[in-house]
């Protein structure tokens, strides 16, 4: 592991870091996966749905770059370095793609040399930041200096919405995001939901919230109204990850196996 910045705090657990564990990866604490270990005690799926919101990330990378013509992306909540980062899909189909990562946790920094690989013909840019000051965020220099705020730019808020409890305004944080953005300009988003499962969602959310992260798990009509209004939706809409435009054959998991909502909209 790279050398630590001397404000992680190891103690508490932070949501990279278990989504981290629940994905395999190697960058977390004991608190992180004391915790995660005792969420999946209760909600053993939880793997499934990090595994699953991964591949829908990667998909609606691919259609933002592909289909709907987007070169600019802006991914808030990055989560620690892995397999098929944002850069990493764009690039792969125009790797004149641009992308500027922001995560509030600090260990994220110490890995974002793996977040700033881009392409010759493209740019990347890391900064620490957090979804509850979005102001801050566009006005970061490393965002002004890498996105072109006159062209379409595509928001990437996947599985970060559900760590903003309603006490700190969602919805008026991602208003302020998307004022700042052009028309045809996207969100992708995805959230975690306790509607299939509500026992063992209500135990996740209280063993999150209890170790110290604001987790509110919201159902599909809350997180389509938070996310999604005054956006159109691309079609299938608001669905389960792994329904959101599959390209693997054979049975997909069920809905109490996913546990997670997706979706893409552009802005008018």
């Amino acid at each position: 592991m790279a050398e630590l910045p001397s404000e992680i705090d190891t103690s508490r657990p932070h949501p990279a870091r278990m989504y981290d564990y629940f994905l395999g990866g190697k960058n977390h604490f004991a608190a992180d996966r004391n915790t995660a270990e005792t969420v999946l005690a209760t909600a053993p799926t939880t793997r499934i749905t990090a595994r699953e919101n991964r591949a829908f990330l990667g998909r609606a990378v691919r259609y933002l770059v592909a289909e709907a013509g987007v070169r600019q992306f802006l991914d808030i909540g990055t989560g620690l370095p892995t397999a098929s980062n944002v850069h990493e899909v764009a690039q792969a189909t125009d790797p004149t793609a641009r992308v500027v990562y922001a995560d509030n946790d600090p260990l994220v920094l110490a890995h974002a040399r793996a977040l700033l690989t881009s392409a010759p013909q493209g740019r990347t840019a890391y900064i620490q930041a957090d979804l509850r000051e979005p102001q801050a965020i566009l006005e970061s220099e490393a965002v002004r200096d890498v996105l072109d705020f006159t062209q379409p730019i595509a928001l990437i808020l996947v599985c970060v919405l559900h760590f903003v409890h309603d006490e700190f305004h969602p919805q008026a944080a991602l208003a302020t995001l998307l004022d700042a953005l052009p028309s045809g300009s996207y969100l992708a988003a995805s959230h975690a939901t306790s509607e299939h499962l509500p026992v063992q969602g209500a135990a996740a959310q209280n063993t999150y919230r209890s170790s110290g992260v604001p987790l509110q798990l919201r159902d599909s009509d809350e997180f389509a109204h938070l996310a999604f209004r005054g956006l159109e939706l691309v079609p299938p809409g608001v669905v389960l990850v792994s329904e959101w435009r599959p390209t693997a054959l054979g049975p997909r998991p069920t809905p109490a196996e996913v546990n997670c909502y997706g979706g893409v909209a552009r802005k008018p």
